[in-house]
């Protein structure tokens, strides 16, 4: 028998990459990687390792997580040793409970390797604290879709999120974020609460956009913002301009490429 081992890849940056990580793709003879996963971090791979995408792009499953269940199992029955390599934390909304699970009632032996979470590293470089002992005590991480076939939509506790008195994070919600804006609103939350939205977070082309809840939606129709991108609602959004150290080494890159 193999081993599989579910991994965090990390936000984006291949600098944010755990040393656990960087060292179970090294001896990996399968690896089954995700739609965001940085591909230098493939590099570091033996030349003989067979490399399968499996990622699912926004709102299209291409592969199944049956299919993906199906082949750890597969591979790891061959006694290949297996890398599951998911975009930031495996189990921060990256489904590595369910193939974890998968494995354990296969009878195949697996680990763990945690990753940095893109609203973390999103934040770091976004100048953005998720706690600050001023602005909050309190950070909530919330996945902005459903289930695919889940009837009702965002069917939360919008009462109990408008009520949170702290910072809210929203992963892969831009999509719905004109719903979530208007139900946080009509649930009590002050339409004037600072909302920041930060795409394709910790790398170069990265973009922070920012307003409140009454305006955000719109701000994000027009600057176009697409997927990876997180929502982060909170006092804490008001830190972003004093302390964007990111956008320095932006404009640095943006002077060597022009």
């Amino acid at each position: 028998m193999g081993k599989v081992y579910i991994t965090g890849a990390g936000p984006g940056d291949i600098n944010l990459v755990t040393l656990r990580a960087k060292a179970v793709v090294e001896q990996a003879d399968v690896i089954l990687y995700d739609n965001l996963v940085n591909h230098e971090i493939l590099d570091w791979a033996p030349a003989h390792a067979e490399k399968i995408f499996v990622g699912k792009l926004p709102y299209c499953s291409i592969i199944t997580q049956e299919t993906i269940n199906e082949w750890l199992v597969s591979h790891a029955e061959k006694g290949k040793q297996v890398v599951r390599l998911k975009g930031g934390d495996p189990l921060i909304f990256g489904r590595g409970a369910e193939e974890a699970a998968f494995l354990k009632k296969n009878g195949i032996e697996f680990e763990i390797v945690p990753g940095v979470t893109s609203s973390l590293a999103a934040g770091a470089y976004s100048g953005i604290p998720l706690t600050h002992r001023d602005a909050s005590q309190m950070v909530l991480f919330v996945t902005g879709h459903t289930k695919k076939g889940r009837a009702g939509g965002l069917n939360f506790n919008w009462p109990m999120l408008a009520a949170f008195d702290g910072t809210i994070v929203f992963y892969m919600g831009v999509k719905n974020i004109g719903q979530i804006c208007e139900e946080l609103t009509r649930a009590g939350k002050s339409a004037e609460t600072l909302v920041a939205v930060v795409e394709n977070g910790s790398l170069l082309h990265q973009r922070v956009i920012s307003g409140n809840l009454s305006t955000i939606s719109n701000e994000v129709i027009a600057a176009a913002v697409g997927t990876p991108a997180l929502i982060i609602v909170g006092e804490v959004v008001r830190y972003h301009q004093d302390l964007n150290w990111f956008a320095d080494i932006q404009k640095s890159y943006r002077q060597q490429i022009a």
